[in-house]
């Protein structure tokens, strides 16, 4: 007898929808699930093949970015198969379960006019507030930034970017160490974006940080990025803290192609290239490696004496009872293990002593407020004697004499480097404590150690054992 087949029946897919959204929201958690799955809804299923909608542009991306297939494994789980699944704009509110709903062209919101930014304040919204809170500091200027041979390409790179002469550019990436200009550069462009009548954000990583997980915490993240949207330029400063927390590095770089796709400008500083942010996925790492990467390298001694220049000339027009001579400066400017930050922090203590005492600026002062930073590291030129003295098996009076035979020579040497490496002395100080020795013996002494350690290995870790060494005794 011949048997009938049977087609299988089609799923109930309104039921499975349900069924579905319940298993993400026990999988996904309730934040999560208010965020992302809560407002979409089944709009069709065709051929077993679902539309599912969504009611906000952004939303629609990152869900099929990053929830698809969380969504076609519940639906699998819950016994339904669909052939396919994509995800729509959707101007219909959701109801709760889904209901099946036609998808319709949804014109987005015109942007937020936010006072402040480009926009006429009115009488309630006078004072910027939340993200908006930033206040830029008008003296950190495109003009006012001190450049040179280290900083002078990433400095042109952020006018040009800010002035809008690279229009194929969306996303410009600046990275160099502590205290190396990047803030300013940051704060010179959003004022010359300002200027030019474009809305800008200027956040610090732990803002954007905060902001976000208190929308997350009040499930109202839509409203957070509703807001960023309504920027024409996003400034972030610090990215690499950003790399602490995965959610919000995910989120950075939804905002960052959500801005991408609207044709706005990025700019974003990091204490390193995109590539070395360990913390933030490879998707991340690539999408900021394809904007403009520029770095800011650290500053020779002109640029550090110009920085120090200016500063005091802005010093003395603010108390001109203050004389800040130009050996001083250029003292402080010898500091070459110190961040332009740091000369700034000396000069300033300098400075604000003798506007305090009415006593003038001495080249003695300067020593002395070197000096005590110097004191504040646990690194002195008499413990890098004493250590290198012992492990060459020599005497610290050996450093001091007249010897040129190699026995003490070399060691002499390691000492020098090692004193220019890891204190902030002058060539001429450090060249007094060797048995007043001149700066240019000092010089040749740094660059023969550093040819020898490119040379012979075993030289190599001698000097890195000592530098280990002097290190551990900082930490105590």
């Amino acid at each position: 007898m011949a048997q009938s087949m049977s087609r299988p029946s089609r799923p109930d897919w309104g039921a499975a929808w349900t069924a579905a959204r319940e298993r993400l929201r026990r999988d996904l958690g309730e934040a999560v699930f208010d965020a992302w799955i809560g407002p979409l809804t089944l709009v069709s299923h065709e051929r077993d093949e679902l539309c599912i909608g969504a009611s906000k542009p952004f939303v629609r991306n990152w869900v099929a970015n990053h929830y698809v297939a969380r969504i076609d494994r519940a639906l699998r789980s819950e016994g339904a198969e669909p052939a396919s699944i994509s995800i729509v704009l959707n101007a219909v509110k959701p109801a709760i379960g889904g209901n099946i709903t036609r998808a319709v062209p949804v014109t987005p919101p015109p942007p937020v006019a936010l006072a402040g930014y480009g926009a006429t304040p009115s009488a309630d919204t006078a004072k910027p507030q939340g993200l908006w809170s930033r206040i830029l500091h008008p003296a950190q200027s495109f003009d006012s930034f001190i450049t040179g041979s280290a900083n002078e390409f990433g400095h042109r790179a952020a006018r040009a970017f800010a002035e809008g002469s690279e229009d194929d550019l969306a996303l410009l990436y600046i990275h160099g160490g502590f205290g190396y200009g990047k803030t300013h550069l940051l704060n010179a462009a959003a004022l010359e974006f300002r200027k030019r009548g474009r809305r800008t954000l200027f956040l610090r990583a732990e803002d954007f940080m905060r902001h976000f997980l208190s929308a997350l915490y009040r499930k109202d993240t839509l409203s957070f990025k509703e807001e960023l949207r309504t920027a024409d330029v996003l400034i972030l400063d610090d990215l690499q803290h950003i790399c602490r927390s995965s959610a919000t590095g995910s989120e950075f770089l939804y905002t960052v192609n959500a801005l991408a796709d609207l044709r706005r400008r990025v700019v974003i500083a990091a204490d390193r290239p995109p590539a070395a942010l360990e913390g933030l996925g490879a998707d991340i790492r690539s999408r900021l490696a394809g904007g403009l990467v520029v770095a800011l390298e650290k500053p020779d001694r002109g640029t550090r004496l110009g920085i120090l220049e200016s500063r005091a000339a802005e010093f003395t027009r603010q108390r001109p009872g203050v004389s800040l001579p130009q050996e001083v400066l250029e003292r402080i400017a010898d500091m070459d293990n110190a961040s332009p930050r740091e000369l700034i922090g000396v000069l300033t203590k300098i400075a604000t002593y003798s506007d305090l005492t009415k006593k003038p600026v001495t080249l003695d002062m300067a020593e002395d407020a070197i000096g005590a930073r110097v004191g504040s590291l646990k690194t002195s030129i008499d413990d890098i004697q004493r250590k290198t003295a012992e492990f060459y098996k020599l005497d610290v009076r050996d450093f001091h004499s007249p010897q040129r035979a190699r026995r003490v020579a070399r060691p002499r040497q390691v000492a020098m480097y090692l004193a220019r490496q890891l204190t902030t002395r002058s060539l001429p100080e450090i060249g007094r404590r060797f048995g007043g020795r001149d700066h240019t013996t000092v010089l040749h002494a740094c660059r023969r150690v550093e040819a020898l350690c490119n040379d012979d290995p075993v030289f190599r870790q001698e000097v890195d054992f000592l530098k280990q060494v002097l290190s551990r005794r900082n930490d105590h």
